[in-house]
């Protein structure tokens, strides 16, 4: 008789479940939970209940709807314990959450007191923005987040992200990674141990070792942000750039990857792996499919000539051309120094190809211990040798050098001047129209036999070691006369127009820099070393990213709008 009661009990209980989405209860125990938290069986094909199999549980099976606050379950079979609110799903087990979550898998347990969800078994959970596969997943319904540790797979429609952990947090649309993880897109690929990734955005946050690859380059960097969809990044803490013939370095970079566009803040370094150049300074601007780039603030272009290092400074510097025809433009206070030469102007223009350097406004330019001025200045070099061969001075031609013995200086001045070099020395020179001269002569004991004072339409000088003159000829005309050294007096020993610019003449490297690029680079660096002594933290996700779907729902309502006021 209790046999058959009991029997009765159960079908009762199952048309019950068939007719009605009110609470199931068990006809032996009540359901220890407040009233509205039960987990709620919508339907099923078949029941049963056996203390023996499945002790505290009803057995569904077929076609089983499960439901409780917000979320929808079914599955092949379930066993639901009332009275912990619990259930274990068997078999095609599909769980949804609103408009926002799907969750597929084998097995599935849910617990209705804490809400909280786990899931194995081909593992497959998509939201409106990506899917995610793997082989576990943990739900947990009050924080609205869901980790694996199984390996897994995430797609959305531009990329694919593979790791061995993860943790996505529903509200913000983001998951979390902390091991090794891999994000493939069409144009680059992300690998970092450290990662949050936001689905709706595209929008990647990477700290700790982390490389960007494309096809043309490879970013690497310690902490920075990657927008997967416009494929631009900023970086911090030493990151740097690698091209196949260049590296850019800053501690913090910018990067537009479809336009191939770079900038670069503070210690700044371009290495030209081709040309062998490097150029620093503390701003930079690269534009790789023009092949320019500019940069500033204390900007320094370094280089080997005739295998030894040159290099030129300007406030602005601009280096625009393939390899092999660079052309460098230095603009505003510019000079170069080289150990047997040095130079300074208002700009100066360097024409790899041609082989030319172009001196322009207020030139000066020492060689050895001599000083050359004019209007321009053109220093000529042999492109196949890579040699110093010759120079020009356009207009108010003027060369200084002191004497060898005493105070007085070796003169000699024209309209335009040509120089010849052999191993960067300047050897002779060629001075054409108006030319003048004054010119200690001294014998081989350098006793001095007298100051030559001439004038004539052309000179040629053989140049000396040191500032030493061999050799000066007069052609056309030539006027003058040797005084002894007490009959010239000391006003007329300088020709009209000497300026003895001796204190500019830049002598080691730390002389190109002015005063305020000095300033500059302190100034710099103290930005530099105080980002160093701040906490080393993830980057905070930006306004763009937190408010993502709030932009984009605006800016689309927006153009809407706009289509509906031209119909």
């Amino acid at each position: 008789m209790n046999s058959i009661l009991y029997k009765i009990l159960i079908v009762v209980t199952f048309l019950s479940i068939q007719i009605t989405t009110a609470q199931i209860t068990s006809p032996i125990e009540a359901l220890p939970v407040e009233t509205g938290k039960q987990i709620i069986i919508e339907g099923a094909d078949f029941l049963d209940k056996s203390e023996t199999e499945v002790p505290g549980a009803i057995v569904f099976t077929g076609n089983v709807r499960i439901l409780h606050q917000g979320i929808r379950m079914s599955c092949n079979k379930a066993y639901h314990f009332t009275k912990q609110n619990y259930v274990k799903a068997f078999g095609n087990v599909n769980l949804v959450q609103g408009d926002t979550l799907t969750m597929s898998s084998r097995y599935a347990e849910y617990n209705g007191n804490t809400k909280f969800a786990f899931a194995t078994g081909n593992v497959v959970m998509t939201d409106p923005k990506m899917t995610v596969t793997t082989d576990t997943i943990n739900f947990d319904r009050k924080s609205q987040q869901a980790y694996y540790n199984t390996y897994g797979t995430i797609r959305d429609a531009e990329n694919t992200l593979t790791s061995k952990s993860g943790r996505y947090h529903l509200n913000q649309k983001k998951f979390e990674f902390k091991t090794a993880v891999t994000v493939n897109n069409p144009t680059h690929t992300i690998r970092t141990n450290h990662l949050d990734y936001y689905t709706n955005s595209g929008h990647a946050y990477v700290f700790g070792p982390s490389t960007i690859a494309s096809a043309n380059n490879t970013i690497y960097t310690t902490k920075g942000f990657y927008d997967t969809k416009k494929d631009e990044g900023k970086l911090q803490r030493g990151s740097k750039i690698k091209y196949r013939d260049r590296i850019i370095e800053g501690e913090d970079l910018y990067y537009n990857r479809k336009n191939d566009f770079a900038r670069a803040r503070n210690n700044v370094k371009v290495t030209d792996t081709i040309n062998k150049t490097i150029i620093k300074g503390h701003y930079a601007e690269v534009y790789k499919k023009k092949d320019s780039m500019y940069i500033t603030k204390k900007a320094l272009v370094s280089g080997l000539f005739e295998k030894d290092s040159v290099w030129f400074h300007a406030k602005r510097i601009v280096i625009t051309g393939k390899t092999k025809n660079r052309i460098i433009r230095g603009y505003n206070n510019a000079r170069f120094f080289k150990k047997d030469m040095s130079g300074k102007c208002d700009s100066i223009h360097f024409n790899e190809k041609k082989g030319i350097t172009q001196m322009i406004g207020k030139p000066v330019f020492w060689n050895e211990k001599r000083q050359l001025t004019g209007d321009l200045i053109h220093i000529i070099s042999d492109t196949i040798a890579k040699k110093v061969d010759s120079l020009k001075v356009f207009n108010n031609a003027f060369i200084i050098s002191k004497d060898t013995i005493g105070d007085g200086f070796n003169q000699v001045k024209g309209v335009n001047l040509y120089g010849k070099f052999i191993n960067n020395k300047l050897k002779e020179v060629n001075l054409i129209k108006n030319t003048e001269v004054i010119y200690y002569m001294r014998n081989d004991k350098q006793d001095l036999i007298g100051i030559n004072k001439n004038v004539s339409s052309k000179i040629n000088m053989l140049m000396g070691e040191g500032n030493a003159i061999d050799s000066v000829t007069f052609f056309t005309k030539p006027d003058g006369q040797i005084y002894p050294e007490d009959e010239l007096p000391e006003n007329d020993r300088k020709l009209k127009g000497f300026l003895w610019r001796e204190n500019e003449q830049i002598l080691k490297l730390e002389d190109i820099f002015p005063k305020e690029e000095i300033e500059l680079d302190t100034k710099a660096k103290a930005e530099v070393k105080k980002k160093e002594q701040e906490p080393n933290v993830p980057l905070s996700p930006t306004k763009e990213t937190l408010e993502f779907d709030k932009t984009n729902k605006i800016k689309t309502n927006k153009e809407k709008n706009k289509s509906n006021y031209k119909k």
